[in-house]
Order: structure tokens, then sequence, then C-alpha cells
């Protein structure tokens, strides 16, 4: 195989015969769905043809299983943004709030969520490892293989773009 990357077709074709039944299967118990481990495959695979001048193909399976990986964290993460808003509005302490401020605070949830999935991928990994996860930024740099420093520039970012998206003046 050459030196050039997976962009050509041949190469592409190979690598997607040789990985693409592991990474179903290491997918599918992952996800405990077929479907969607069908799905994340596809997605891992386009990554890999965006980035084929960058991935050599000896590297090619260990790039689809960190891209499968990760996408995979990423829908987990959102599902428990997802479960624990949900818990927290549906167990309000106060039984006398108005319908208005039910309803303003469904809404606020509604675009908390929206703001965290228009944070650039890598703020939006280390916010939700942080916030959600709660690991700390030496354990979320460990993780992504960055500096610690890395990881304080992306939340402060990710947090300043927070603020802006959610309390706009």
């Amino acid at each position: 195989m050459s030196g050039e990357g997976v962009c050509d077709e041949e190469v592409y074709d190979t690598v997607y015969r040789e990985h693409a039944p592991g990474l179903f299967r290491f997918l599918a118990y992952k996800h405990g769905n077929e479907a969607k481990a069908r799905d994340t495959v596809q997605e891992s695979f386009l990554k890999l043809w965006e980035k084929c001048m960058d991935v050599l193909p000896e590297k090619a399976k260990s790039f689809l299983f960190t891209v499968a990986n990760n996408q995979f964290l990423n829908e987990v993460r959102k599902e428990k943004v997802r479960l624990d808003f949900s818990k927290q509005s549906g167990t309000t302490q106060v039984d006398h709030e108005s319908p208005g401020f039910k309803l303003e605070y469904t809404e606020y949830g509604k675009r908390l969520e929206e703001a965290i999935n228009s944070l650039p991928e890598g703020q939006r990994e280390v916010f939700l490892l942080n916030r959600i996860e709660k690991h700390t930024y030496k354990q979320i740099a460990e993780m992504l293989d960055v500096s610690v420093k890395a990881i304080e520039k992306r939340m402060h970012k990710a947090l300043l773009k927070l603020k802006t998206l959610l309390h706009p003046k």
C-alpha cells in the first residue's frame, strides 16, 4: 500500500473490506442497535474519505475505530444531557409555578441543548466531558492527547459562545 494516504479508490476499498465488518460488530455491541451501528460505520468511513490524504493505510483501522468511538461517545453525552435535563424539569421542587415559568424553563432547556450542539466539535467534546461527565481538564487532555492549556482554551471559548447564545444583550 502506498504512503499517500487512503485516497486511492482501490486502497480505500481494501480498507473498507478489511475493517468495516469488525467496526460494525464493535459498534453493534456498543450501541445495542444495528441500524445505529451501520450509520456510524458509514459516518466513520465518510470521515476517513474526507481525511484520506492524512491517513496512511496502516493507520486507517485505528483512525476508524477512534472516529467511531468518538461519535458513539458524543451520542451518549447528548442523550445524557437530554435525560439529565428532563429529570430536572420533571422533578421541580415547587408545585405552585406558573405555566409561564414552566414554559420558559422548557424553552431554556431547548435553547441550551441547541447552543451546546452548535459548538464546534472540540469545544462541545471538552464541555460535555467536563460539565456532564465530570472529568478534570488533565483527564480530558490525556483522553484527547492534547495539552491541558488546549483544553482550558477550548472550554473558555465554549463558555463564551454559550454565554453569547444563551444571554444575548
